[in-house]
């Protein structure tokens, strides 16, 4: 039988949608578990079929899925499996969306419009979901969204542990692209030695998705190796713009820090002739060898992911996993 037993009478099954099986085999081999059998197949029609292997019954069931391009559709593969695990009679659900869909429609701009993100956790609620899990969320208020517990793990540790090891800490400065993660840039900051900051300045036409204009560099980062931090890279334009700005300023290296690669056409191509020395991201969402250029570099959340698995699986602590910063 698929699963972990502790020395009580629980049961943790790990169960896992289409969209990434790559990250949810490599947590359930941090785990040193197996993913449940899952059979899962789309109808002419688009409808999704999904039928689990083996019994789920009295079991803690953690049911990971990323959200790549078609963002719908494992969406809804993914609602459909928290029900299909509702209705088998699983103890828990705990649904692990390392990349939140539709977190960046986390507030009203204009009227008229939704609020794409509450409308995400009301969808996983009313399918059966008793806990979120989730990484490096856009803004923190979607943590209020979900009726129940909702884990928000960091990538920072992961990330900035890999930067110190290329760069020199008594030389770089933390960049945010805006004045919105200056909060985030801080974090980045006292984890590499308490660097300066410094934020680009930037425009955006609402009514226009997926641009901003990067404008001028609010901080001191002439001579300096630039680590510019962002939540996630869609289609590039905003980040790359950045990476212009700060090396006409005088930046001498930029290394892009971002935690969820979603890589819209054409990030890759601009991230690839931006100038930028590296970028680093994590594998919340699948990154195809198409997708993959000189100066990237993938690292594995599965280890994070795994260990907040392990801490809910025990009633222990996800917060010390991040030495109380939350």
């Amino acid at each position: 039988m698929t699963g972990i037993t502790n020395t009580g009478s629980n049961r943790m099954v790990l169960l896992s949608g289409r969209a990434h099986p790559e990250l949810a085999e490599n947590i359930a081999s941090e785990l040193g578990t197996e993913l449940v059998p899952t059979d899962a197949y789309d109808f002419a029609n688009g409808e999704t079929y999904v039928r689990f292997g083996e019994s789920v019954r009295g079991a803690d069931a953690f049911l990971i899925q990323s959200h790549p391009a078609p963002i719908n559709q494992w969406l809804m593969e993914q609602l459909i499996m928290i029900d299909s695990l509702k209705r088998a009679s699983a103890k828990s659900i705990t649904v692990v969306s390392p990349f939140y869909p539709y977190a960046r429609q986390d507030k009203k701009h204009r009227g008229r419009e939704p609020i794409s993100a509450r409308l995400i956790a009301d969808l996983y609620k009313t399918a059966g979901a008793d806990r979120l899990m989730s990484v490096d969320l856009h803004t923190a208020q979607i943590q209020g969204f979900f009726d129940g517990p909702l884990d928000h793990l960091m990538a920072i540790p992961l990330l900035s542990d890999y930067v110190r090891s290329v760069v020199d800490v008594d030389n770089v400065t933390v960049v945010s692209p805006d004045t919105g993660r200056v909060r985030v840039a801080e974090q980045w900051a006292e984890r590499l030695g308490g660097a300066p900051l410094a934020f680009v300045h930037k425009t955006r036409d609402i009514t226009v998705p997926n641009q901003a204009v990067s404008k001028e560099v609010v901080g001191n980062i002439q001579g300096r190796t630039c680590v510019l931090i962002d939540d996630m890279i869609d289609t590039g334009g905003t980040i790359t713009g950045a990476v212009q700005v700060l090396k006409n300023q005088g930046a001498t290296n930029v290394i892009i820090a971002a935690t969820h690669a979603v890589f819209s056409h054409p990030a890759v191509e601009r991230l690839a002739n931006c100038g930028a020395d590296e970028v680093v991201v994590t594998d919340t969402l699948p990154v195809p060898q198409e997708h993959t250029f000189e100066n990237l570099t993938v690292l594995s959340i599965a280890p994070l992911i795994a260990r907040a698995i392990q801490e809910v699986f025990e009633d222990g602590s996800v917060t010390s996993l991040f030495n109380g910063h939350s």
